[in-house]
């Protein structure tokens, strides 16, 4: 192999394994941002390496003996744990670093927990939901602090800062390195499947900049979720996200027009949909659905995508089941977004009145004040009943919220449609 061709296999060495490599470190000296350092020593090393020996045949193997052995250095150096160093050090002195055969044997065994406490960990509640987007992405996504930066639309210094003083902030609070358990799990699970649907948000409708669809942070977070799945097979919420996200992301190709504009749901050509991950979606949905208990937000939201999913037109759509879903949603998760959603469905179930009703109720929230996507429904709902003085009005309003490009481009072109004012 060429030395370019090296580099690039490292690359994609490094964004299979970085998450596996982050979390066996850390099990090893408990603490996450030790743990990434030791593991960007190693991928040092192979860089240095790989060039002259080759590409291991088990890369991910020699990268942890490379990080495993930084740890014993230490160790050494801060003359901390011998016990620790001890057992490693023998562990690794009875394997043969050049071809990496084994050589994580006991590691390996418990990967599947390593990761499970590092995604709990990255997400805790200590940190604020912006840090645990940008240390999710870093420590289990494999993103660079520039990739993070790029996708968030924000300076490269200021995820840098989020995530250093996210590591900081876990260090100083000794936030243990494990699962919760019991109680602690349930409440504490929320606020991972929350993280990774922000990233996939961010991806799915980007909050600003001139792409509507960042389809790798679709990518991340359905990666992200399909992790969590199969290590916590049991909890039902977590299927329901996975549902949740394949289902959206199956009508990806259909969402931009040729100069990639956005399609509303309604105008989408559904045979551009993805009927691959519709069904991959929908089997996620039964599979939530069949665990049993109440449904989660999450399962709700699968639900409601289902039923745009089922629907080869967009006539067929049953939206008096999705009026009862989002009524279910509201009462265990109320907002006023799941209420302006509600409003568009009843609107959409019955007549554009009853919807306008519900959203002219949430003009005196505070919270949606400046949330674009209120007037832009209120716009719609008065489009189509013919007031367009009014409705042009509010799609400008709507226009001048969003930081999103295409976003405005749509809505003012929508305004334009109303005539002249």
């Amino acid at each position: 192999m060429t030395a370019p061709e090296i580099h690039r296999a490292i690359e994609a060495v490094w964004r299979i394994e970085s998450p596996r490599l982050i979390a066996g470190l850390a099990r090893v000296v408990r603490d996450v941002g030790i743990a990434e350092d030791l593991a960007q020593d190693a991928l040092e090393a192979a860089l240095e390496r790989w060039p002259e020996t080759g590409v291991p045949d088990n890369p991910g193997a020699w990268l942890m003996a490379a990080g495993k052995r930084r740890a014993i250095d230490l160790f050494r150096r801060d003359k901390m744990l011998d016990r620790k160093h001890a057992e490693l050090g023998h562990e690794l002195d009875a394997r043969q670093e050049a071809s990496g055969s084994g050589i994580d044997v006991g590691l390996n065994d418990d990967i599947g927990d390593d990761l499970l406490r590092l995604i709990f960990t990255a997400c805790h509640p200590i940190l604020s939901s912006e840090a645990r987007a940008a240390l999710t992405l870093r420590l289990l996504g494999g993103l660079t602090t520039e990739e993070i930066a790029r996708a968030f639309l924000v300076p490269v210094a200021t995820i840098a800062q989020r995530i250093v003083r996210a590591k900081k902030t876990l260090a100083d609070a000794a936030v243990p390195y494990e699962v919760p358990r019991g109680t602690e799990l349930d409440e504490r699970l929320p606020s991972v499947l929350g993280v990774i649907y922000l990233i996939f948000n961010e991806g799915y409708s980007a909050t600003a900049g001139d792409d509507w669809l960042r389809p790798a942070l679709c990518e991340d977070a359905l990666r992200l979720g399909c992790v969590l799945a199969g290590l916590a097979p049991e909890e039902p919420e977590v299927h329901g996200l996975v549902a949740l996200m394949e289902i959206q992301v199956s009508r990806s190709a259909a969402r931009v027009g040729p100069t990639g504009a956005p399609v509303l749901l309604l105008d989408q050509d559904r045979a551009r949909w993805d009927r691959l991950l519709i069904r991959r979606g929908l089997t996620a949905l039964e599979r939530a659905e069949a665990l049993g208990g109440p449904l989660g937000p999450y399962t709700l939201q699968a639900a409601i995508a289902a039923c745009h999913a089922r629907a080869l037109v967009a006539a067929d759509t049953d939206w008096g089941r999705i009026v009862a879903l989002y009524l279910a949603l509201s009462l265990i998760e109320p907002s006023p977004i799941v209420e302006l959603n509600r409003a568009v469905a009843v609107g959409m179930a019955s007549r554009p009145a009853a919807g306008l009703e519900l959203v002219e109720a949430l003009i005196s929230e505070p919270a949606p004040k400046t949330y674009h996507l209120l007037p832009s429904v209120r716009a719609d709902f008065l489009f189509r009943l013919g007031r367009f003085a009014d409705a042009r009005a509010e799609f400008e309003r709507a226009a001048g919220l969003t930081r999103n490009t295409r976003e405005r481009d749509l809505l003012l072109t929508r305004a334009a449609a109303c005539g002249a004012p």
